[in-house]
């Protein structure tokens, strides 16, 4: 996992960059900027602080927010993407 610092994590930065992202519980990515889902649902994450939380999310807008996992378990929206 890259280092990062809260100054270059913040939100007014914007997105430059994104991957497809395949949920799994124990994948640790780099922090998110935001995610983005194709299908609406929900996701379980975990935040970069380390809590972990179950969202619903619509479908086709940037969510800010910094995870560090997408976890598999209690996800059922599709086409997830991570934005740095």
């Amino acid at each position: 996992m890259a280092n990062f610092s809260e100054k270059s994590m913040r939100f007014g930065a914007g997105i430059r960059s994104s991957a497809t992202i395949t949920p799994n519980n124990s994948t640790v990515i780099d922090p998110t900027r935001a995610i983005l889902v194709d299908v609406a649902g929900n996701v379980k994450v975990t935040y970069v602080d380390g809590d972990t939380d179950v969202v619903a999310l619509v479908a086709g807008v940037w969510h800010p927010m910094m995870v560090t996992v997408i976890w598999s378990t209690s996800t059922t929206a599709t086409g997830i993407h991570a934005g740095y």
